[in-house]
């Protein structure tokens, strides 16, 4: 079942107090009918994130450290673990009114999920899932991270798809605490093949809008 999505791309690199702060607005809006669903596109300055789930020997800095390497340390409401977000990264942040497709937190995981692997499909990536995880992988390497949250059923949080990101940054931490799948990126895989920011996100949003929207 396709809805309309507002899809909107936040300018510069975006604090992540600011990103949540706006999707907490956003979800009220949803649940309470005042508003559409939407579909943020950004980058964020460089932060670790630490989930519901997140476990502290996951983080191999204190925030100090963190702060000495430009990088802020935030707690937050998604599911999951320890993650890392910067420039290079494509975050998405749907916050969308699941009673209008399906209540159902598994199918959702699958589609965002379906729609990074056909998006790297397009550049000649063979992406998939592995069992037990969540997430996008190639060869072994976690391409593409998801964590969610869902009140009332309206999503926010999301995925962030490692277009060209600072790889060592995610050395401070275990990655959603997976210690034997390393990370990768567009950049890494492709080269100077991989696309520029703008038409990744642009690419994100057509086939974010072929599984979900219009």
């Amino acid at each position: 079942m396709a809805q309309f999505i507002e899809v909107i791309r936040l300018p510069g690199f975006v604090e992540y107090g600011q990103a949540m702060a706006i999707q907490r607005e956003r979800r009220i809006a949803v649940e309470e009918g005042r508003a559409g669903n939407a579909l943020y596109l950004l980058e964020h300055r460089p932060v670790i994130t630490l989930g519901r789930s997140a476990r502290r020997e996951n983080l191999l800095l204190d925030a100090d450290a963190l702060a000495e390497q430009g990088i802020d340390l935030c707690e937050t409401d998604r599911g999951g673990d320890v993650t890392y977000h910067g420039p290079g990264q494509l975050v998405a942040y749907p916050v969308l009114d699941l009673r209008q497709w399906r209540q159902s937190i598994r199918w959702y995981l699958r589609q965002l999920e379906e729609v990074l692997i056909q998006q790297l499909a397009d550049y000649n990536i063979d992406a998939g899932r592995i069992e037990g995880l969540t997430g996008v992988w190639t060869a072994g390497r976690k391409v593409a991270a998801i964590g969610i949250a869902i009140r009332n059923w309206v999503t926010f949080h999301g995925i962030g798809l490692n277009v060209h990101p600072d790889l060592a940054h995610f050395d401070y931490i275990i990655p959603c605490g997976v210690p034997d799948k390393p990370v990768t990126s567009l950049h890494q895989l492709l080269g100077d093949a991989a696309p520029p920011m703008p038409q990744a996100m642009n690419d994100f949003e057509h086939h974010f809008r072929a599984h979900l929207g219009t």
